[in-house]
């Protein structure tokens, strides 16, 4: 089997009439085609006429809301018309967050997520967290499994698994806040973090 792009839609999976309707000059496909971000952009600055405002206010609306809450997750850079099968965990995990941000809130949810930061960038960490803190002062719990340092340190409460990897882990080393975390001396994670806090706090003496 072997994969071949249509010769009359040039594997766009639409047809010609559909994809020769433009709105700002663009059609369908090539707004699926830019990054979240250059997306979000486009319907910000797209200028119409009043008839068609009226037409379109309430989905333009939800368009850019929903666009707004990928951005926040930091999935500015992916485009809409990638297939959710080349998402990383990471990637997929924050598509769900950001439909979960589009919900209306109940304040009861318990969300868990496995190493949301794979692949990102520290700036997109923080948009991530961002987000995260969205949640959380909406009354949700977030439980995240990670390993990223700027993840620990932003947590209320750390459970400490170790304290080797594989069939020499599984046991809790330690629990706490990040900062009881780097006092104990069993721990691998809290003499990382350790190390982190003393740098940060050797920069504020400065």
């Amino acid at each position: 089997m072997s994969d071949r792009k249509c010769p009359v839609c040039g594997g766009r999976r639409l047809r010609p009439e559909v994809l020769a309707v433009t709105v700002g000059e663009m059609n369908i496909m090539d707004v699926c085609d830019l990054s979240i971000k250059d997306s979000y952009q486009f319907f910000q600055d797209l200028e119409l006429t009043e008839r068609q405002l009226f037409i379109g206010k309430e989905i333009l609306k939800e368009i850019k809301a929903r666009l707004k809450f990928l951005v926040d997750v930091g999935l500015d850079y992916i485009t809409m018309s990638r297939s959710s099968g080349t998402l990383s965990g990471g990637e997929a995990q924050r598509v769900k967050l950001a439909t979960e941000l589009s919900k209306r809130s109940t304040g009861n949810t318990i969300y868990i997520l496995d190493e949301p930061t794979t692949g990102l960038h520290r700036k997109d960490i923080d948009v991530l967290l961002v987000a995260l803190n969205r949640l959380i002062s909406k009354g949700h719990t977030v439980i995240i499994i990670e390993h990223n340092p700027a993840i620990i340190l932003a947590a209320d409460h750390v459970i400490d698994l170790g304290p080797e990897g594989g069939k020499d882990g599984g046991q809790i080393v330690c629990t706490g806040t990040p900062e009881q975390i780097a006092k104990c001396e069993e721990s691998y994670t809290g003499k990382y973090i350790a190390q982190i806090i003393n740098r940060h706090e050797r920069q504020e003496s400065i």
